[in-house]
């Protein structure tokens, strides 16, 4: 007998998990015997129970799918409660998040008490997220030196969906086991994925223009991001700056209390700023708020141009 829970917000790694995962649990065994599914949107919660509770039939064990059970509210919950609370030794039932609504805390908990939550977004910390990219290599069978995990990595930025169409090609290419260098996973990248906001404002804060304006394209082009939505990242990351102009903040502390920032983005706006000085702030949201006029007509300027000219002045300023 085993619980798992899947969540996640994007649903094609939590799809992609709970495969893998249901082929670990069928192991050898005959997957049209052993596994019921439910993936539906009329499934009801009282048949996932009933085929949880039902003895196995010419295999030594079931296994049970029930996908997108965050659409179920708490009316819909008390069988599945009741069976997560006294589980049948000879099912696996597997739950997953999926489509809208949110995830009730009161399943959440439950699975806690009695089986294991596998949570399948990445780290959304830079470093861990390298961590996460080596984990799905290695479960993929196969083996990338560090230059060419760390060009991953970058090329996947906020889409790790795509991580899994991409081993699985370089899989079936290379074959498993292989260890693949920078030169051999490079020809099977397309267009780099987008970035995290933050990326983009560390790389202005550095004065780092070329890093600055690729992210920028990043955001664009990978991400899909309209030149407004960036523009609102700059106007709010200048804005908190601003905030600190005359405010005296010397810690963290006064720094939250000056732009309503929590913590670590509060102690990073405190040091940009003293990086930046006030003038410099001063001057950084005139250029953003003369480019937002551009943006909106006030130049006959293709928008990517405004942009990549405010990206190039704000990463020059001291």
């Amino acid at each position: 007998m085993a619980i798992f829970l899947l969540t996640g917000d994007d649903e094609s790694l939590v799809r992609t998990a709970a495969a893998d995962l249901v082929h670990d649990l069928v192991g050898d065994g005959d997957r049209s015997l052993m596994v019921d599914e439910f993936d539906d949107e009329e499934y009801e919660m009282r048949v996932v129970v009933d085929a949880a509770q039902t003895m196995p039939f010419l295999t030594d064990k079931r296994v049970v799918v029930a996908r997108g059970i965050n659409r179920f509210n708490a009316e819909d919950l008390p069988a599945l409660l009741g069976y997560l609370d006294n589980p049948l030794d000879s099912s696996d039932l597997v739950l997953t998040q999926g489509g809208e609504g949110r995830l009730s805390k009161k399943i959440t908990d439950a699975v806690k008490a009695s089986g294991t939550i596998i949570a399948t977004a990445p780290p959304k910390k830079a470093g861990d997220r390298a961590g996460w990219v080596r984990e799905q290599i290695d479960h993929a069978g196969l083996s990338l030196d560090g230059r060419a995990t760390q060009r991953l990595t970058e090329w996947l930025g906020e889409e790790p969906a795509r991580l899994d169409g991409v081993l699985s090609t370089l899989r079936g290419v290379f074959g498993e086991g292989s260890r693949l260098s920078e030169s051999d996973v490079e020809p099977f990248l397309g267009e780099a994925g987008g970035v995290p906001p933050w990326d983009f404002t560390d790389a202005i804060s550095a004065g780092d223009t070329t890093k600055a304006l690729t992210l920028m394209g990043r955001m664009i082009h990978g991400g899909k991001r309209h030149p407004l939505q960036i523009m609102s990242t700059l106007h709010n990351h200048y804005a908190a700056l601003a905030r600190l102009d005359g405010a005296g903040a010397r810690t963290e502390q006064d720094a939250s209390a000056a732009t309503g920032l929590k913590g670590f983005p509060a102690k990073k706006a405190l040091q940009n700023f003293n990086r930046l000085g006030g003038a410099s702030t001063k001057r950084a949201v005139e250029l953003v708020a003369q480019a937002d006029l551009d943006l909106r007509g006030a130049k006959a300027l293709d928008s990517e141009v405004v942009m990549e000219v405010l990206v190039a002045r704000l990463s020059k300023l001291r």
